[in-house]
């Protein structure tokens, strides 16, 4: 092949950046799978079509617990990668360039130079921040639940209260989160791979320098 033909091949073809290391794709992973499985026996336990479906209530109980037990276990675990610690300081790290986007997310401004961002977006920011506080939160009130000898009924039924109408919230909020990821197949792909088109970084992401 002509040397000039297969510069021009190199040059038109995708160029790929990493964006997830495997062990950020792990935690994510892992996160996700017990996440689900808190939302889909919590809605076993309170919705009357699902419970009678399912049956085993005992059972259905048993892996609630368990599953939000583990929750935090995949951070913790990922706090071990760098790349994940990394992560986790570009997800605190806010800059004025955040509340230009969030700004334009809430006018729905959709045109690029509207909505700079870094690594992770405003959007992606406020989430994290918020599923983590969430997540404690349940475990705190799900542990005063579960531990029913230890605690005054009225802090139960406090706890009970909180829990229920969180879960809700976080049900409704994780849907979201799932219908915004399907609307953005290379950052799937990110999360899938590890690894986005550089267009697609520079588009999306612009102030990221990979």
């Amino acid at each position: 092949m002509h040397p000039r033909a297969d510069a021009a091949q190199t040059v038109s073809a995708p160029a790929r950046v990493r964006r997830f290391t495997r062990a950020e794709r792990w935690v994510h992973r892992a996160t996700a799978a017990l996440m689900g499985v808190c939302v889909v026996t919590a809605a076993c336990l309170y919705i009357p079509t699902f419970a009678e479906l399912v049956g085993r209530r005992e059972l259905v109980v048993t892996v609630h617990e368990w599953a939000g037990l583990l929750l935090p276990v995949p951070v913790l675990t990922g706090l071990v990668s760098r790349a994940f610690r990394a992560d986790l300081g570009h997800l605190n790290r806010w800059g004025p360039h955040d509340r230009v986007w969030l700004g334009a997310a809430l006018r729905r401004d959709r045109r690029r130079a509207s909505r700079p961002a870094g690594k992770f977006n405003a959007g992606q920011k406020t989430y994290a921040a918020w599923i983590a506080g969430a997540t404690l939160v349940m475990l705190g009130t799900g542990l005063l639940m579960w531990f029913t000898h230890l605690t005054p009924l009225m802090w139960r039924t406090s706890a009970t209260f909180v829990h229920d109408w969180l879960a809700l919230t976080i049900g409704v909020v994780v849907a979201g989160h799932i219908g915004m990821a399907l609307g953005d197949p290379e950052a799937r792909q990110g999360l899938r791979t590890g690894q986005v088109s550089r267009a697609w970084a520079e588009r999306e992401h612009p102030l990221w320098r990979p």
